[in-house]
């Protein structure tokens, strides 16, 4: 299990100003779960309000692109900007801070590291079957 500290974090949100500083947007709205966090600390540094609804013009955070499926809903949205902190596959329309195709399981700052590997057995499990 890779494990990612509250430095690393400092220095994803670094990057994230760095990549975008002529950027302007709305807001951030966190994916939740796992972006909510990124979101919160990204409207803290940008100055950008919370939003609990993505709108037009505002930035989609979320913390890891594994299989798509929670980032995948903003997917047409073409009036956003839908970003990753760690994308498992190139990214195709989001972006990613950090692309690594990697098996091994993420376990950031803020989770639980029990529940994160309850939570990596059940996924690896779930493709296992079928």
């Amino acid at each position: 299990m890779r494990t990612l500290s509250w430095a690393d974090l400092d220095r994803a949100l670094d990057a994230t100003l760095e990549k975008f500083e002529s950027s302007s947007w709305t807001g951030v709205y966190g994916v939740p779960r796992g972006g909510l966090v990124l979101a919160v600390c990204l409207s803290h540094r940008l100055g950008l309000p919370l939003l609990d609804q993505p709108e037009a013009g505002c930035l989609v955070v979320d913390d890891i692109y594994e299989t798509g499926r929670t980032v995948e809903p903003f997917r047409s949205r073409t009036d956003i900007t839908t970003l990753v902190w760690i994308s498992k596959v190139e990214p195709q329309w989001w972006t990613a801070l950090e692309v690594n195709d990697s098996s091994e399981w993420v376990l950031f700052p803020w989770e639980n590291a029990a529940a994160a590997r309850a939570d990596e057995q059940q996924y690896r499990a779930s493709r296992s079957h079928g």
